[in-house]
């Protein structure tokens, strides 16, 4: 196996004079790039450009309200991945802007880390009502669906907030100016839905297109991929990750998901709707479709009090941005200043695979001119 050290010779003797721009999908993947230097480690010449594959990032914000209402006036127990607790909403201060207040207004509020513990928590309180908020792309997505094909008890609900990965990067490929030269796609959403998810960049856009795994090895690799072919003219679809990325993905995740979800029209958040990008429970689940089940909390309703923003970043933050690949991270207004990870304003400075949250940690404190990437 090439360690990381020869990789980045490999990439250095590529000699490639002229700015190139990589754009890397997956949090998992910036965070990986940021802990081990990467950025540094490469020519000066090579930009990595974090993408949309931050679920808490995109997750709508009448999403997150309305599962705070449930907490608050449904007297049930809402149960989510422990990101989401933290994400603030778009209502006036004297209010809880977040699941992590709302628990401390009295809410049961608890974090999660799998569907089997929504189902558990189900199956021990029989006489709660249980909202499962379930946010994220297709690897918690797919869990999910499986925990709706082997049957939930009675009392549990999902409010699901799936999405897609590749819709977004379609979207920005599709735009006049997508900022990007090359791509490195997720590894584990194509371990579950395969790599081939990924070949209509290169057959589309004539753009080169590696996946890659989390190990600097990997994300080096993935890069040399895309570098060599840029320089020679090549564009094809690399597997960086085949250890555990297979041809297909995952046939009975898939089968699963087909089962119990459909695919849909979906809102990003500070972005708006992407066609085709998000998941919704099929007819057959209504009786735990939280948004059937609870038809009185609709986030989206701009006419409550208080509600003038809904859907919204808040006012200053450049989220959808980062999100995008339109600016770096410390490129926000926000970003140092009224925005941090002990007070976080926007979504991307609270998940650990968001990018502000990820360049924070990385040791990134000033804030930079809002012009270098767009």
């Amino acid at each position: 196996m090439i360690d990381a050290r020869a990789w980045l010779d490999k990439i250095r003797a590529l000699d490639i004079g002229r700015p190139l721009r990589i754009m890397n999908v997956c949090g998992g993947h910036e965070r990986s790039i940021t802990q081990a230097g990467l950025r540094g480690a490469l020519p000066a010449n090579i930009e990595l450009i974090p993408g949309p594959g931050c679920p808490v990032c995109v997750c709508p914000e009448e999403d997150i309200y309305q599962a705070i209402q449930l907490a608050l006036k449904e007297q049930v127990i809402l149960v989510a991945y422990g990101d989401m607790l933290r994400v603030p909403v778009n209502v006036p201060k004297s209010e809880p802007r977040s699941l992590d207040q709302a628990k401390a207004a009295g809410a049961d509020v608890r974090p999660i880390a799998s569907p089997t513990e929504a189902k558990q928590i189900a199956l021990q309180h029989p006489e709660k009502k249980v909202v499962f908020f379930a946010a994220g792309f297709e690897t918690t997505t797919a869990p999910t669906a499986a925990l709706l094909a082997e049957g939930v008890p009675d009392n549990l609900t999902i409010l699901l907030s799936g999405r897609l990965t590749w819709p977004a990067v379609a979207m920005l490929l599709d735009s006049d100016t997508p900022g990007f030269d090359a791509l490195v796609a997720p590894g584990h959403v194509s371990t579950v839905m395969g790599p081939e998810e990924w070949q209509f960049v290169v057959e589309r856009h004539n753009i080169p297109a590696a996946v890659a795994g989390f190990a600097p090895e990997s994300l080096l690799a993935a890069f040399y991929s895309v570098l060599r072919q840029l320089k020679s003219g090549e564009r094809f679809l690399d597997n960086c990750y085949p250890e555990v990325v297979q041809a297909g993905g995952n046939p009975t995740a898939q089968r699963m998901m087909r089962q119990t979800l459909d695919v849909v029209d979906a809102n990003w958040r500070g972005i708006g709707i992407i066609p085709k990008s998000g998941y919704a429970l099929k007819p057959a689940y209504a009786a735990h479709d939280a948004r059937l089940v609870f038809p009185d909390h609709n986030g989206a309703d701009s006419n409550q009090p208080g509600r003038k923003r809904a859907g919204q970043m808040p006012p200053g933050c450049d989220c959808a941005r980062v999100v995008l690949g339109k600016i770096y991270p410390n490129q926000c207004r926000l970003f140092g200043t009224g925005c941090t990870p002990r007070h976080p304003i926007g979504p991307c400075m609270v998940s650990d695979e968001g990018a502000c949250r990820i360049w924070w940690a990385g040791g990134v404190r000033e804030q930079a001119e809002a012009s270098a990437t767009e």
